[in-house]
């Protein structure tokens, strides 16, 4: 039993790039002190890297990043209590730069009450969902930054894309965080876009963080700052306490989302 379910859960991790502890625990109807020796188990095999309320795939940092379909399913409660959190951040007449992740795509249908924004993206999704919530708010603009786009997630990027965002000096940036860690800072995916992140960071005099519990201690291909870059981090309730706290003593403020149960 024990064999064959860890056997199944690196089948998982290996298809999905990532597992949660509380799914696995409703999956295999066992206790979590069992699934946390599984996990134990399985990193010093190799398989995985443990995280905060579940695991990663081992090395997952140098492979690609989830697709769309399946990131847009994983941690939905998570990610809609950050997203609504965020929100609440935004200020009537703010110019915010907003890049793609399905946790931003959360924030942005959650601003309808703001009025007089000034929103810049490089994501078409994020500019759809935008033009969206748009019609029933007032005084919105919403521009679309040029260049190369990337077929699979409709982001753009490169020189032309970085070049547009130059013109411009933001109020806030709004990151989708791939992975956070105390040395490695903030990273993400896709070196054809972390420059544009780098820059929206550098642009803006706010820059705010989005990253639910699977991003903590978690480094991916592509350095974007140091964690204490981020003037704020939002986060959700599964977070300890304890690591909220690492960050705080960094200067950054941090906000875990609650969310409905």
């Amino acid at each position: 039993m024990q064999y064959e379910r860890r056997k199944d859960i690196v089948e998982k991790i290996t298809e999905f790039k990532t597992v949660k502890v509380r799914d696995l625990i409703s999956e295999y109807h066992v206790s979590i002190e069992t699934i946390r020796r599984d996990l134990e188990f399985l990193e010093e095999q190799g398989y995985l890297q443990r995280v905060y309320g579940g695991a990663v795939l081992r090395g997952y940092y140098g492979r690609a990043e989830p697709e769309r379909k399946h990131r847009e399913m994983t941690n939905s409660r998570e990610k809609q209590a950050i997203g609504k959190k965020a929100a609440s951040l935004i200020s009537n007449g703010d110019s915010v730069f907003i890049d793609y992740g399905t946790t931003t795509v959360e924030m942005v249908r959650q601003l309808g009450d703001k009025k007089d924004l000034t929103v810049l993206t490089n994501a078409v999704l994020v500019a759809q969902e935008l033009a969206r919530v748009a019609q029933n708010t007032s005084g919105w603009r919403i521009i679309l930054l040029g260049g190369e786009i990337r077929e699979n997630e409709l982001t753009v990027s490169g020189a032309l894309t970085d070049s547009n965002l130059k013109n411009f000096y933001l109020a806030k940036t709004v990151i989708g965080i791939g992975g956070i860690d105390l040395e490695a800072g903030v990273t993400n995916y896709y070196f054809q876009e972390a420059s544009t992140h780098r820059l929206a960071v550098e642009r803006a005099d706010t820059v705010i963080g989005l990253a639910d519990y699977s991003k903590f201690a978690v480094t991916t291909l592509n350095h974007i700052c140091p964690a204490d870059k981020l003037d704020i981090l939002v986060t959700d309730w599964t977070v300890p306490d304890a690591v909220l706290e690492e960050y705080r003593a960094l200067g950054i403020t941090v906000y875990a989302a609650q969310g409905e149960q």
